[in-house]
């Protein structure tokens, strides 16, 4: 007991002191419990905001990407040439080069008519351009004249479109040309987007007839096997129009979760509110352990009179903290799981709740706790005895 006393007693101290008040332990524990909620709740958003913007990049199957440098997302597009794509095939290292056609149109629901935007991809089916399992087994279905897959994650304003499909039911409008779904496929929806469908780069250019083949949105470059992708991508820089970006795979996924992070007014929300919720915790908490502080002035003093240093009345800050901490995290942590299987059922995107966000939001409550003792600490400088005796 004597090696670790010095932890042991004021930690002790603290905990009855806190437990002395009990409508004001619930009242700390409520703050430190809304902060964590709130932070949870904040990265969660946050961290499926990322994951949302990255699932089509994901998909697509090849080694670099071309992209205009206006370009800042890859729902918000800038056309470039598909003269611009081809020139990649002199380069010997360059096996594959297939342009890619993005464009935000509604679909009409076939059951009540409504209409809701969804993005529509285009590409040529037989570069089985989408690493997904559906769109590559009905690659050859696409080159049909107006047929679509439609991506079954998508939310439920777009109508059960599997039950219709299964019921023959199979006919609809986008961007009010009408097409016939032949299959479903799985990507899930996105910040950007409440749906998705694929097709052709031919059906594409009917569904927007505004639009021609010359002019892309994305271009996909496969590389022969061997070949060095950091290589080819500093030689198509050098020759290359100075618009284009080249991505390889890490660095297209990054651009992404770029947009929303630094561009996007959302990204600088989740950001905020996660501060906030610090801020609020942290406010809770200091007047909590400063009321403690006031409250029991006279008894600090009583042991100061009796040889208790400066140090052990510091520890015993901390250590209500540290209770406050962890009674505050662990209801806060079982509710927050709560509110993310309610958020991914509403919002039909996967919400996990990781072990290691687990870990850096209790160590975010021990910080704002910690900082909370040390701003209450002051107070104990009242606390002299002089003024008791």
């Amino acid at each position: 007991m004597n090696r670790f006393g010095w932890l042991y007693f004021p930690a002790r101290l603290a905990w009855r002191q806190l437990v002395f008040d009990r409508t004001k332990l619930v009242a700390a524990i409520c703050g430190v419990l809304f902060a964590c909620v709130l932070v949870f709740m904040q990265l969660g958003f946050k961290d499926t905001l990322y994951a949302s913007a990255a699932s089509a990049p994901l998909k697509l199957d090849g080694d670099l990407f071309l992209m205009h440098k206006q370009s800042e997302a890859m729902w918000r597009p800038i056309q470039f040439k598909r003269s611009e794509l081809m020139r990649v095939l002199g380069n010997p290292a360059v096996a594959e080069a297939y342009p890619l056609y993005l464009g935000l149109a509604p679909l009409k629901n076939i059951q009540t008519q409504a209409k809701r935007t969804l993005m529509v991809y285009g590409f040529d089916p037989d570069s089985l351009m989408f690493n997904v399992d559906s769109a590559r087994n009905k690659h050859i279905e696409l080159r049909l004249k107006d047929t679509v897959l439609f991506d079954e994650y998508s939310r439920p304003e777009f109508g059960p479109v599997r039950q219709l499909l299964e019921a023959g039911r199979n006919m609809t409008e986008i961007n009010d040309y009408k097409v016939t779904i032949i299959g479903l496929f799985q990507l899930g929806v996105s910040f950007a987007a409440d749906g998705n469908v694929v097709t052709s780069d031919l059906n594409f250019m009917r569904i927007f007839p505004r639009r021609n083949l010359d002019d892309i949105d994305m271009g996909m470059i496969r590389l022969n096997p061997g070949a060095s992708v950091e290589h080819v991508q500093a030689e198509l820089k050098s020759y290359l129009n100075e618009f284009v970006n080249v991505f390889t795979y890490e660095e297209l996924l990054r651009h992404e979760k770029d947009y929303w992070a630094n561009t996007a007014p959302i990204g600088f929300i989740f950001g905020f509110g996660t501060v906030m919720g610090w801020v609020v915790g942290l406010v809770i908490v200091y007047q909590i352990l400063f009321t403690d502080i006031a409250n029991h002035r006279n008894e600090f003093a009583t042991l100061k009179a009796m040889g208790y240093e400066q140090g052990y009345f510091v520890r015993v800050v901390f250590a209500s903290a540290s209770f406050l901490a962890v009674l505050g995290f662990i209801p806060g942590y079982l509710l927050s799981l709560g509110l993310y299987n309610l958020a991914e059922s509403q919002m039909y995107m996967p919400m996990p709740m990781l072990i290691s966000k687990v870990i850096t939001v209790f160590m975010f409550i021990l910080s704002m706790c910690f900082m909370a003792g040390l701003l209450a600490i002051r107070k104990l400088k009242d606390a002299d005895p002089a003024d008791m005796f």
